[in-house]
């Protein structure tokens, strides 16, 4: 079966990025969320996105205005029963997960295909909700998904081998790089990412150095691009303890405890860049 319609289940900065993606890539796209308000705003970004490519002169502004007419932003999610492929891009919530791949199994014609962008959450129980398990697949982007080129492609226990080429190939067509993950915790990326940002938060908590002093060992000494607690808050510090829960839950190695610190910056709201405030502040003055 072609794949001509993606739908996108979330309108957050994972969803709308990978509907800036696949718009790009000339698929139409079906992004949802649970309001009006979320959607507009989903798609406000991707403008904003598409304008500074603008800008760079990467794209002309009638190339913007054929990618944008590709987005078709919704409230009701049975719409979704004309997409020919599906990524579900939204909180990093079991639960919330389990609920939206049952009603999405309810949808869509099982010939399709019900992925999850999941950065840590097991598969396999996601899949559990659906009576499709074989077409159930982790697609886990970076952030931010039109920069980044890797996608992890995630088999659970049941997902069928034509299963994952058609999903390989999709990541292909959006001009990504798959790399294949096995269905543990936190797959590959976040198994090393997290844990790292974690010891630099407890790098932090401790008094080693401050903020600033963290992440430029990181950067310059390391030559990463980014220092570990700037990284934080651009993945949203309620996701890194997400993520974090889930490999001590999971795995049950004390080295993945969250630091205190993470925990008490989450229950104050300094969420990161989307809050303006987390390790750095991002506040407009």
């Amino acid at each position: 079966m072609a794949i001509k319609t993606i739908g996108i289940v979330g309108a957050g900065q994972m969803g709308s990025g990978i509907a800036q993606v696949a718009a790009t890539s000339h698929f139409h796209v079906i992004m949802s969320d649970i309001s009006e308000a979320l959607v507009e705003r989903g798609k406000s970004n991707i403008s904003t996105s598409l304008d500074r490519m603008v800008q760079k002169e990467k794209i002309t502004p009638p190339q913007k205005r054929d990618i944008m007419d590709r987005i078709e932003g919704i409230v009701d999610m049975g719409e979704m029963k004309g997409a020919d492929f599906i990524i579900e891009a939204a909180t990093e919530n079991e639960g919330l997960k389990l609920s939206i791949f049952k009603e999405l199994d309810g949808i869509c014609g099982k010939e399709i295909i019900l992925s999850s962008n999941t950065s840590s959450l097991s598969i396999t129980k996601i899949a559990s909700a659906t009576t499709r398990p074989e077409k159930v697949i982790g697609m886990h982007f970076m952030n931010p998904v039109p920069a980044m080129e890797l996608v992890e492609i995630i088999k659970g226990l049941a997902t069928s081998d034509e299963t994952f080429r058609t999903t390989k190939g999709l990541a292909e067509k959006l001009g990504k790089t798959p790399v294949e993950a096995n269905d543990f915790p936190g797959f590959i990326s976040n198994r090393i990412l997290i844990p790292m940002i974690n010891e630099a938060i407890y790098t932090l908590f401790e008094g080693v150095g401050d903020a600033d002093a963290i992440d430029t060992v990181m950067k310059l000494g390391m030559n990463h691009p980014m220092g570990p607690l700037a990284l934080a808050d651009l993945i949203g510090l309620d996701t890194v303890l997400a993520i974090l829960n889930t490999l001590y839950q999971g795995l049950g190695d004390p080295k993945y405890r969250p630091c205190p610190l993470l925990k008490k910056y989450v229950d104050a709201g300094y969420l990161g860049r989307k809050t303006g405030r987390g390790f750095f502040s991002y506040e407009k003055t």
